[in-house]
């Protein structure tokens, strides 16, 4: 019988579920998600093949497994960071920054575009868990335009692209070169949305 990890076995299966996606994420930032098999999978997370069976039936999965876990974590995050903040101005400033924070899930691997190498179904779901995010931002500007700080715009059309330009973003790790792209991808942004302020300025 293996080894539970953890007090109980429901630790043990948390434990293992998040073994599991730090070796997918790990793998990632190598090599595309279609070079990658389970068994490199269960391999780099310490556990047997069986493991992974015993979690997801197959590679996608277990994808889909780890970016409902990531994007859960990042929208439990990016609500905490939100609470208080009544300014739309200030709140997209917040969601700006906490996207810079945000550990690229949904652009993870060298390799092709996951479009190209996940079923439909699958591409589906990824789709369900973008726009998670992307109704945050949505709700951001909507308040923005009722109170008169954005101008009146196709909402679908600015939600894309802003977010299109906050993923696309390389984030440096030096902390000062780091500060300046986060404020130089505020003020972007602000600027693409129309901001009241920067206009009046």
């Amino acid at each position: 019988m293996p080894k539970i990890i953890g007090g109980s076995l429901h630790e043990h299966r948390a434990q293992t579920r998040q073994k599991l996606f730090a070796a997918l994420s790990n793998l990632m930032m190598d090599r595309g998600f279609d070079a990658i098999s389970l068994a490199d999978i269960a391999a780099a997370a310490g556990v047997g093949r069986t493991a992974v069976y015993n979690h997801f039936p197959d590679k996608e999965s277990l994808l889909l497994g780890f970016i409902t876990h990531e994007t859960e974590q990042y929208v439990g995050t990016l609500e905490r960071a939100l609470e208080g903040v009544d300014d739309p101005v200030e709140q997209l400033r917040t969601y700006i920054r906490q996207q810079a924070q945000l550990k690229r899930v949904f652009h993870l691997a060298p390799g092709p575009d996951l479009r190209t190498v996940l079923s439909r179904g699958t591409q589906q779901r990824l789709r369900e868990h973008a726009v998670i995010v992307e109704d945050t931002l949505r709700r951001i500007l909507t308040a923005g335009i009722a109170c008169g700080e954005f101008p009146e715009q196709d909402l679908g059309t600015t939600v894309q692209l802003v977010n299109a330009c906050l993923s696309g973003r390389l984030i440096p790790e030096d902390p000062s070169q780091r500060e300046r792209a986060i404020e130089a991808t505020e003020a972007f942004v602000l600027r693409a949305v129309g901001t009241q302020e920067l206009v009046a300025g």
